[in-house]
C-alpha cells in the first residue's frame, strides 16, 4: 500500500488505512522524527472510535485506549535502549496480546515483534503532505 495524504485530510487517510489492513494487528511506524507517526497514530485511534485523550507514550511507553471492537495499545519505544528493556516494560506481552498495537520506534526491539508485523514507513513530502508505504 502507499498513501499519499494532506495532514488536513488525516481523517480520510486513516479510514483507508484500515480497508486496507481490516485484519492485522500489529504495526510497527517508521519514520524520521516529526514526520507524523504520532498525528497518524491519532487519526487511526479516532477512526477505531477511540473517544480516550489520545497522547504520545513517550514517557508511559504504552498507552491503551478502548474501542468499540476492544483495546488499541499505543507504544513508543525510543526511550529504550534495547529488546530486554522493552520486554521488561510489557511491550513484548502486548504485542502478542491479540489487541490492535500500534508501535513507534520498533527499530529499538526489532526482535520482539510477531511475525506478521506490518511495517509501516512514514515520509514527509512537504510540510503539509505524507506518504505511507505498508
Amino acid at each position: 500500500m502507499e498513501l499519499r495524504f494532506q495532514l488536513q485530510d488525516i481523517a480520510h487517510a486513516a479510514s483507508v488505512f484500515w480497508q486496507v489492513y481490516p485484519l492485522q494487528s500489529v504495526f510497527a511506524f517508521h519514520g524520521n522524527m516529526g514526520a507524523g507517526k504520532t498525528t497518524f497514530i491519532h487519526g487511526l485511534c479516532e477512526a477505531k472510535g477511540v473517544t480516550d485523550t489520545v497522547g504520545s507514550p513517550t514517557f508511559s511507553i504504552i498507552n491503551e485506549y478502548r474501542y468499540p471492537g476492544g483495546r488499541i495499545f499505543h507504544i513508543d519505544l525510543y526511550r529504550l535502549k534495547d529488546e530486554e528493556e522493552a520486554i521488561r516494560a510489557g511491550v513484548e506481552d502486548v504485542l502478542y496480546s491479540g489487541d490492535i498495537c500500534l508501535v513507534e520506534w520498533p527499530e529499538r526491539a526489532p526482535d520482539i515483534f510477531p511475525p506478521d508485523t506490518v511495517q509501516v514507513r512514514l515520509e514527509v513530502l512537504d510540510p503539509d503532505t505524507r506518504k505511507i508505504i505498508g
